[in-house]
């Protein structure tokens, strides 16, 4: 098959999954475009089979700001003609989907219906849960999933929550966000710990966007009571608008010392092994990617009972769920992993297990690879 990938170029889950997905399906000798405003973090060196399409989008005083989307559906255009892509994978519905669903309409114009890509959709989260239950898009993103030739999500939660808010009638298909058990594992990260967390200090790690979603005040509040009790560092991986927020909360609770702020990273995986928890109290997670990542590395985590996070972790088994805004109890699960290393122990090797048999990187890339091509013989 000859597919077009078009995704976000952030660290976030969506451009995780879709970068990892275009590298297995060219690995599977495949021919896959991805196209994206800039490179991809996790896309890497070159790989046979698997290219990048840069979006350009010129400013011109004309329009008060970038036309993304107009430039992005132009460069679909561009990229099926002279690759003839018989897929066009849109990883979130605008302005992606939207996007495809304008290039196919140019393509069918100019080709009579011949020559023109089928538009598979994926919805991630943000696209319905924020962008969906706004007004000023909803109408625009309950149109695109219906256009689209076939719609996955990547949870049961979020799949509900595009038919609750958007009233759309299009089967919608759950396939998971899944981990490479091979890269993502346990290993022996001693010196690296130490690096952290000298001392036999217990390291703590939050790895988010650092959007409101991801409720930092909460990520420091569970940190504050937990280092009250136990030696301990947190370790926050990742950048975004509530970074300062974090930093200042460091300061004003005394325990800036005990935190370290690493920015983007993109081979996390070098890193996970070295933490005892992970924490993710999110609002809501239409998956918690992050959570699966550190699961397979063996570490439990402590997050809230909302939106797919369920689906990934269950409460009691691989880590501690708790309602939002629920700091005390979410503290009070961490404290009781760290005192009891033969819990903490069961925890990390369930965690281990539910990633390499629920989240396989090889069964659920098959899994979109038999949806494209049903949706090709459709």
């Amino acid at each position: 098959m000859n597919v077009g990938i078009v995704c976000y170029a952030s660290v976030g889950g969506s451009g995780i999954i879709a970068t990892e997905l275009g590298k297995r399906l060219a690995k599977k000798g495949h021919r896959v475009h991805v196209l994206s405003s800039d490179m991809p973090a996790r896309l890497g060196d070159y790989q046979p089979g698997l290219s990048f399409h840069r979006v350009e989008t010129p400013s011109y005083p004309l329009f008060r700001e970038p036309q993304y989307l107009l430039s992005l559906a132009n460069k679909i255009v561009q990229v099926s003609r002279a690759e003839d892509l018989e897929i066009v994978h849109a990883h979130y519905a605008i302005p992606h989907a939207t996007a495809g669903y304008l290039a196919r309409q140019i393509l069918a114009a100019a080709h009579g219906g011949a020559c023109v890509p089928r538009v598979i959709t994926t919805l991630h989260g943000t696209d319905i849960t924020l962008l969906g239950a706004d007004r000023s898009y909803s109408e625009i993103v309950a149109f695109s999933i219906e256009q689209s030739d076939a719609v996955t999500a990547v949870s049961d939660s979020l799949k509900a929550d595009t038919y609750r808010e958007l009233g759309v009638s299009k089967e919608i298909r759950v396939i998971p966000n899944f981990v490479d058990c091979s890269i993502y594992k346990r290993v022996d990260a001693t010196g690296l710990r130490e690096r952290f967390a000298p001392n036999g200090q217990k390291l703590i790690v939050h790895v988010s966007n650092f959007r409101p979603v991801k409720r930092i005040r909460d990520v420091l509040g569970i940190f504050e009571r937990v280092q009250r009790r136990t030696p301990a560092r947190l370790l926050l991986i990742g950048d975004g608008p509530d970074r300062s927020i974090a930093e200042k909360l460091a300061r004003e609770g005394g325990f800036s010392d005990k935190t370290t702020f690493l920015g983007n990273v993109a081979a996390i995986e070098t890193i996970l092994p070295a933490a005892k928890l992970l924490l993710l109290p999110s609002d809501a997670e239409s998956f918690g990617l992050a959570a699966l990542e550190a699961m397979a590395c063996g570490v439990p985590v402590i997050g809230t009972a909302a939106g797919g996070l369920p689906e990934v972790v269950e409460d009691g088994v691989e880590g501690f769920l708790r309602p939002v805004g629920d700091v005390e109890g979410m503290a009070s699960g961490a404290i009781r992993l760290i005192a009891d290393d033969a819990l903490w122990q069961r925890f990390s090797a369930a965690a281990r297990r539910r990633a390499e048999h629920e989240f396989p990187t090889e069964g659920l890339v098959s899994r979109y690879r038999e949806l494209y091509e049903k949706t090709l013989s459709g």
